[in-house]
């Protein structure tokens, strides 16, 4: 997730066993022994320890998968720039966050819809600014293999979100996906020098869409989602009647970008086309009412964008 400022991408079960004993009743004289460590339940792992956190999407099943985590110094020179320090800190505070350091989270989404297996974004593998990499391992925890990846959706080309397209060895990660991103952001991927090697690895794999189309008619639309980098998307996932609204990077801070969507975002392009573009998209999440997938918010990211006063405010599923 670099600024604006430097290149586009500079790098290249859930179960558990409970064990039971058997045993006569004791005589009545005797007294029943405590359970020992040998005996007592074993907790099932959570979605923390797994990083993988089950849901659905009307029929279709679905997985956060937890890659690793950013922390942002709030030091007003990548978020709310320009604005008072105290206001910053006193926003945090209500909301019961700490004020000298932002956490974000990295979470892919994997969606299982028949034969298909759709992988969103890919996480940060090796980039120096994350501590990250877990994504194989909460793909494991779904049961689901790399080459079984049919379908990745880029939502962007920041090296948080193509980082793991890639193997330590330079090979294709998922060698029988085919990569979805828009058109405007695999020209511009293209046109930087720095990624040359990410460009030819995936290029035989790319099926570049235009800005809001219909990728997977019935089942995955791109939202066009300006001023982030050229071509950022959003997508919507749908199942009958429910749908998950994929935010990619419209919003990266769980209360700042919401409650204050008109503060200016250092790794924002073009700034003012996209706090226009994140206000518009939370509107139109509180209107239409959509489950929302947030890439960046707390673990696994799943909530709704509720109406605040003036501005709006998070609501995660838990």
């Amino acid at each position: 997730m670099p600024s604006n400022r430097v290149s586009i991408l500079t790098v290249a079960a859930l179960s558990g066993a409970l064990l039971a004993a058997c045993s006569r009743p004791p005589p009545a004289a005797t007294a029943e022994p405590a359970p020992t460590a040998a005996t007592a339940a074993t907790p099932a792992p959570s979605a923390a320890d797994t990083g993988a956190f089950a849901f659905r999407i009307g029929a279709l099943e679905a997985y956060a998968l937890k890659d690793g985590d950013i922390d942002v110094a709030n030091d007003g020179k990548t978020f709310a720039i320009g604005e008072p320090a105290e206001q910053v800190a006193a926003l945090l505070t209500a909301a019961g966050q700490p004020t000298d350091t932002l956490h974000l989270s990295i979470q892919p989404l994997l969606v299982r819809s028949g034969d298909r297996t759709l992988l969103f974004d890919t996480g940060a593998a090796g980039v120096s600014f994350a501590r990250a990499g877990r994504l194989p391992a909460a793909l494991k925890a779904a049961g689901v293999e790399p080459a079984q990846v049919s379908d990745i959706f880029i939502s962007h080309a920041h090296p948080d979100h193509v980082g793991g397209l890639r193997a330590s060895d330079g090979a294709l990660a998922f060698p029988n996906a085919v990569v979805h991103l828009s058109r405007p952001e695999w020209e511009a991927l293209k046109g930087d020098a720095g990624n040359a090697a990410l460009v030819a690895a995936i290029a035989p794999k790319v099926q570049a869409f235009e800005p809001d189309a219909a990728i997977l008619p019935g089942l995955v639309d791109a939202v066009a989602v300006d001023g982030h980098t050229p071509g950022h998307s959003a997508y919507r996932i749908a199942s009958g009647d429910q749908r998950l609204l994929y935010l990619g990077d419209t919003a990266h801070h769980f209360v700042i970008s919401v409650q204050r969507p008109e503060w200016t975002v250092d790794y924002d392009r073009d700034a003012t086309l996209a706090e226009a573009s994140r206000r518009a998209l939370l509107q139109r999440a509180v209107d239409e009412d959509m489950h929302v997938y947030a890439v960046h918010f707390p673990f696994p990211g799943l909530g709704r964008i509720k109406r605040q006063g003036e501005g709006f405010a998070w609501a995660p599923d838990r």
